[in-house]
């Protein structure tokens, strides 16, 4: 989950900033100047704390050009402003504090943001676990179905497959290659020990992926189409939150 605050104000951005990292640890936090930053920026943030009065494209202009983009973007206006809250649903604004408010308010509303947000994405993962089908694995004489949205990663161990979801741990045997195959494109094999899913990578390097769970090798010649792969599964994931 990706919170950006716009703001001109240097110590209003950094005031937004410490709240959000003590609420949302694991959120990324993008700190904008202007409108014209953050429109030009392609991180693609999910919530949008916006100040209306800001030189350049004011709030308004840049939550209609933020909207025309993604219509799921939840956009919450933060201003000392209260004559523009008509305007505010105009773009489908989530919330409009005006300025002052007290710190319980301010949770309130952006937990309620986070709480959209992740019911959103629940639907769009069942959505797309519809489909995609399950993979059907025989471990310990047991069938086994497996969704691939559900896997974090695989590896290769003790001559056997070991998928790793958020829960559990599987373990069976079979080929690597196979199962490649079978995962899609949101999927990637960076070493010939490894397959990671693209959507739960947190960060990596040339050496190291690592996953919302564990981690996964890199091999060194397989860096740059790794890099260009994930690059790509961003666009792709970009394109369907506009759709």
């Amino acid at each position: 989950m990706k919170i950006a605050v716009c703001d001109d104000e240097k110590e209003t951005r950094n005031m937004f900033a410490e709240k959000l990292r003590k609420m949302f640890p694991e959120a990324e936090l993008l700190l904008y100047r202007s409108g014209e930053e953050l429109l030009l920026s392609d991180a693609g943030p999910d919530i949008v704390l916006l100040d209306i009065q800001m030189p350049g494209y004011n709030g308004m202009e840049t939550a209609r050009r933020l909207r025309s983009r993604n219509r799921e973007i939840i956009i919450i206006f933060v201003t000392a402003l209260d004559n523009y809250v008509f305007e505010a649903f105009d773009v489908g604004a989530f919330h409009y504090l005006v300025k002052p408010f007290h710190d319980e308010k301010f949770e309130e509303v952006l937990r309620n943001a986070v709480k959209q947000f992740e019911e959103r994405k629940s639907l769009e993962l069942a959505d797309r676990k519809k489909e995609v089908p399950d993979l059907v694995i025989t471990a310990g004489g047991k069938h086994i179905s497996v969704h691939p949205e559900d896997i974090v990663y695989a590896e290769v161990f003790d001559r056997k497959i070991v998928i790793h979801t958020m829960d559990s741990d599987i373990e069976y045997y079979g080929k690597m290659k196979e199962l490649e195959r079978k995962a899609g494109e949101e999927f990637y094999r960076p070493h010939r020990a490894y397959l990671v899913n693209f959507n739960y990578i947190r960060k990596y390097d040339a050496t190291t992926i690592y996953l919302k769970k564990g981690q996964a090798l890199m091999a060194k010649q397989n860096y740059r189409e790794f890099v260009k792969s994930y690059l790509k599964f961003n666009q792709r994931k970009g394109q369907r939150q506009k759709e």
